[in-house]
């Protein structure tokens, strides 16, 4: 953990301009009962029936929220990049409840933790920072509905194509982080881009796969 500086009070404020409407005394308050932590990609940042430490607003970096299973498979629910925060930690101080998933660093973070104090002072006293985080819920909502509606009704070809898409071209991942992000084994997921090569669609290194088809990797993800 590093002391809040000037610097990264600059950043936070660029990346939550709701905190800004803050008088300036009652921002100091704030900011005095606040830690940064810098954490290295991989950290577990907190795990399922673990309680609520604060609230996480990130600064750099990204996180990613997985729900596993007892056979080891995991499901990525969402991710958490800067100007955002966890709806999952919301929920847990709203509702004075346990985490019912992992959040894990998918890159090196820096985040600023306010406590839980500070959090509902927050949510009592400043209409922005409310609106700001039912947004979030109403966002986040959206996307596990989406999530949800795939897994349920659309097959595993489908969502790695769809996925594949929304990612830098080439594509710097492994398999099984791929799988990861889909709920699926890597022996699955290896064997469908294998296909998806054999096609000309794809291009397959180590740690390396390079889109040559767009418009058939849309199509397939549109059926």
């Amino acid at each position: 953990m590093i002391v809040l500086n000037s610097d990264t009070r600059l950043r936070l404020l660029q990346h939550y301009p709701m905190l800004a409407e803050l008088p300036a005394s009652k921002l100091d308050e704030l900011l005095a009962q606040a830690m940064v932590m810098s954490l290295p990609s991989g950290t577990t940042v907190f795990d399922e029936n673990q309680a609520c430490q604060g609230f996480p607003l990130i600064l750099s970096g990204s996180l990613r929220v997985i729900k596993a299973a007892a056979n080891g498979r995991e499901l990525q629910l969402y991710r958490v990049i800067p100007g955002e925060s966890c709806i999952l930690t919301s929920s847990c101080l709203l509702g004075h409840t346990r985490y019912q998933a992992r959040g894990i660093c998918e890159a090196d973070v820096e985040m600023l933790l306010l406590p839980a104090s500070a959090f509902h002072v927050l949510l009592e006293s400043q209409s922005s920072f409310r609106t700001y985080v039912f947004h979030l819920f109403s966002d986040r909502l959206t996307d596990l509905m989406q999530l949800v509606s795939a897994v349920a009704f659309q097959k595993l070809d489908q969502r790695l194509a769809a996925l594949l898409l929304t990612k830098q071209n080439p594509i710097r991942l492994t398999h099984q982080a791929l799988a990861d992000e889909l709920g699926s084994a890597r022996e699955m997921v290896s064997r469908l881009l294998k296909g998806f090569a054999d096609q000309g669609w794809l291009l397959l290194g180590r740690e390396h796969i390079e889109i040559i088809d767009k418009s058939a990797l849309a199509k397939l993800a549109a059926n």
